[in-house]
C-alpha cells in the first residue's frame, strides 16, 4: 500500500474532518493522547496523530481544501533518499497548498518539508492526489508498505473497529462499540457515552474540552433509554 492507494480510499474533506474531530474526542475521553484536534490552526483547522515512536501525520483544514503530511521514520525512503525529501512526493502540489510545506511545525531545522508521505485535496476536487508518479523504488522492495500512509487505514468506513483496536492494544481497554459509534457519528455528546467509554472521568471537565474541539453538546439531561452497552470491565489509571 502506498499514498496513491490511500487517495482511492479517504473519504470526503469534510467526512475527514469531523472524523479527526472525532477521534480526538475519544482519546480525550479514554486520556490517550495519540489524536488531537486544533480548531484554530492558523486561519484554519488541524488534525493530528502522533504516537511517540516517531510515526505522525498533520491533516490541515483551509477554505482551499485539506493537506496532509505523515511521517513514518522507519521507512526506508529516508535510507535511500539520505533523509532527503524523496522525490516526485510534492510534484503537482497546487499553489494553495505551498504555504504547508515551509510550515516550520512541519519542517525539519534545515527547512525541509518533513514526510514520507503528502496527499492534498482542492474544495472543488472529485478526489484526494499525490505526487505525479512517484517511483517507490528501491524502496519498495525491502517493504510493502514503504511510504507509511497506511497510517491514514484509521479514516477509513471502518473507523471504529480501528479505534476499538486502537484503545485495546495501546490502553489496555475494551470499549463499547455503541460508545465509539455515537462519538464517531458526530451524535451530540452525552454523560452516558462519556462514561461508558471512560467510568468516572470528570464529564463537566470532558464537556469543555468539547467545546474546545468543536464537537457537539446534548443537553445536560440524559435522554431516556440509552443503550450503550457494557461499560469496560477493567480501566487503565
Amino acid at each position: 500500500m502506498t499514498v496513491y492507494d490511500i487517495a482511492t480510499q479517504l473519504p470526503s474533506i469534510d467526512v475527514v474532518r469531523r472524523r479527526c474531530q472525532a477521534l480526538a474526542m475519544l482519546d480525550t475521553i479514554i486520556e490517550g493522547d495519540y489524536y488531537r484536534y486544533d480548531p484554530a490552526w492558523g486561519a484554519g483547522e488541524a488534525g493530528s496523530m502522533r504516537n511517540g515512536s516517531g510515526e505522525e501525520y498533520d491533516i490541515v483544514f483551509t477554505a482551499d481544501g485539506a493537506f496532509i503530511r505523515g511521517v513514518y521514520h522507519d521507512s526506508p525512503m529516508f535510507e535511500y533518499a539520505d533523509g532527503r525529501l524523496w522525490p516526485g512526493l510534492l510534484d503537482g502540489l497546487p499553489e494553495e497548498f505551498r504555504s504547508q510545506v515551509s510550515e516550520p511545525a512541519f519542517c525539519r531545522p534545515d527547512g525541509t518539508l518533513d514526510a514520507s508521505f503528502v496527499l492534498w485535496r482542492r474544495t472543488d476536487d472529485r478526489r484526494w492526489h499525490a505526487g505525479d508518479d512517484i517511483d517507490f523504488s528501491p524502496a519498495d522492495v525491502e517493504e510493502d508498505d514503504p511510504d507509511g500512509s497506511w497510517l491514514l487505514n484509521i479514516l477509513f468506513e471502518d473507523i471504529v473497529e480501528k479505534y476499538r483496536e486502537y484503545a485495546d492494544e495501546v490502553w489496555e481497554v475494551d470499549l463499547p462499540l455503541s460508545a465509539i459509534e455515537h462519538v464517531v457519528a458526530f451524535l451530540p455528546l452525552t454523560d452516558a457515552v462519556v462514561q461508558a467509554l471512560n467510568p468516572g472521568i470528570d464529564s463537566a471537565h470532558v464537556r469543555v474540552q468539547a467545546e474546545k474541539l468543536g464537537y457537539p453538546l446534548a443537553a445536560t439531561a440524559e435522554p431516556a433509554g440509552e443503550d450503550l452497552g457494557s461499560s469496560p470491565v477493567s480501566w487503565r489509571h
